[in-house]
């Protein structure tokens, strides 16, 4: 019966060839309209998103025109400077909040570096000044990196699938922030899904370097790095796994700080890739001094972040340490056999070696232990354990931004062209030869490798 019936079935598309070429037809006209069906929404959602911020846009300049003081003197105090006059009341924080949501205008006008402002921080304002006792941060304006959670606000991460899900509460990180008196005020730029060394999403577009409209401000902290760099912040918030708060650091000519691990609270902290582990990332300060990074970390380990989440170790900040003149003995090195470093950073290096020697520091050069294995074993096989399968499901439903395309189109070279790939590769990076024949389980280490092989890298873990 059964054998009947696939007979009658395939004689009848024989003989109805013309019907079968108009299923395909249709069937592949489906798709595209789809797909373009799909797209449009996308598109919706993000031109969505661009209205939001810029209606928060208008409404910031509207209030700030009512403003009508001096800024220019302000803007110019260093952080504690500026800190001590709020504490002592010769200024007033709604003179300072003012003046720096007027100057934060004016910088992402010009390098696209905010994508929304804060407009709670009017309400934060008159709260700090009914609290009891002054904050740390007492009156000081602060941006924040865009996936750092903020009540009523979204955490985007740069992609589409997160528009439309405002945050339900402060992260753990942005209540002791304002428990310190400190003024969350406008959140800021990042590339696609984070992982990226330009600051770029097509949501909200390419953030600028302000020293230079040319060039990037580094990412993924980009915004931050572009803000403060352009005086519209005095102090932000970033993160950073592989050189995401020291990269735009330096790209900005900033002071950055990637704190250790769990140093401060990830609660409330959105993130593109759930369940990495084994590079854990950290939240660290980012401004235009170290005086300015080092108050802040004084003002986030306190009380209030040890009890809002028990994971965070209850160790305070070590002013005795900090403030010590005793001569220490520093370790450094200007190469470590794994990455090449192109001759201006190595001279850097060695200003930094004679200025500590001349303040009297003993300094001691050291190669680091087992580079090799660290990267390929510890690093790279963790970290891309799944092929980078879990990182490109972050764009299912999104469009990828030019930036990433390279790299998400190597993601998803099948693993027998990535072991070919590597293969071919193998006679020119003799020392990539222990890893590249894991090409074929592990997807992303590759694109990595090159990006850092032909660009130049450095790789530094800054403890506090």
């Amino acid at each position: 019966m059964l054998l009947e019936t696939m007979r009658q079935f395939l004689s009848e598309t024989e003989l109805a060839p013309a019907a079968a070429l108009a299923l395909l037809c249709s069937s592949a006209a489906a798709v595209v309209v789809w797909k373009w069906l799909g797209k449009r929404h996308i598109q919706k959602k993000m031109e969505e998103a661009r209205r939001t911020r810029d209606e928060g846009v208008k409404k910031m300049a509207k209030a700030v025109q009512q403003f009508r003081e001096q800024t220019d003197a302000i803007l110019s105090l260093p952080l504690l400077e500026l800190a001590g006059r709020l504490q002592e009341g010769s200024l007033s924080p709604r003179t300072v909040l003012y003046t720096y949501i007027q100057k934060a205008l004016e910088v992402t006008q010009q390098t696209n570096c905010v994508q929304y402002f804060i407009p709670e921080c009017e309400e934060q304002l008159q709260e700090i000044q009914q609290q009891r006792e002054k904050g740390l941060l007492y009156g000081i304006p602060v941006s924040i990196k865009d996936h750092i959670g903020h009540k009523g606000h979204l955490s985007t991460c740069g992609l589409v699938k997160f528009l439309g899900t405002p945050e339900q509460e402060d992260s753990v990180l942005v209540k002791v922030l304002k428990r310190q008196g400190a003024i969350p005020f406008a959140k800021t730029n990042v590339p696609q899904s984070l992982f990226n060394y330009d600051c770029s999403n097509l949501i909200f577009g390419q953030t600028l370097n302000p020293l230079n409209h040319q060039k990037t401000p580094g990412g993924s902290s980009g915004g931050e790095g572009a803000l403060i760099a352009g005086g519209g912040s005095l102090l932000g918030i970033g993160s950073d796994v592989g050189g995401s708060i020291r990269l735009p650091s330096s790209f900005c000519g900033l002071c950055g700080l990637k704190p250790t691990a769990q140093r401060l609270s990830l609660s409330g902290i959105n993130g593109p890739v759930d369940g990495i582990v084994s590079v854990p990332y950290a939240l660290g300060p980012m401004a235009r001094d170290v005086d300015s990074l080092a108050l802040c970390m004084k003002a986030l380990l306190c009380e209030e972040m040890f009890q809002l989440d028990p994971t965070v170790p209850p160790i305070p900040f070590n002013e005795e340490v900090y403030s010590s003149s005793a001569p220490l003995r520093i370790g450094y090195y200007d190469t470590d056999g794994y990455f090449p470093l192109p001759p201006c950073m190595r001279r850097a290096v060695h200003e930094t070696k004679e200025a500590l020697q001349a303040a009297g520091h003993q300094l001691v050069l050291f190669s680091p232990l087992h580079i090799h294995r660290v990267m390929t074993e510890l690093f790279l096989k963790t970290f891309f354990a799944d092929g980078g399968r879990a990182w490109l499901d972050v764009f299912t439903g999104n469009i990828v931004d030019p930036s990433l395309k390279p790299q998400v189109n190597f993601c998803r070279i099948p693993r027998l062209g990535k072991k070919i790939l590597a293969l071919i590769l193998k006679p020119l990076f003799p020392r990539m030869a222990d890893y590249l024949n894991a090409l074929n389980v592990y997807g992303n280490e590759l694109y990595l490798l090159l990006c850092l092989q032909w660009g130049g890298g450095c790789w530094v873990h800054n403890r506090f």
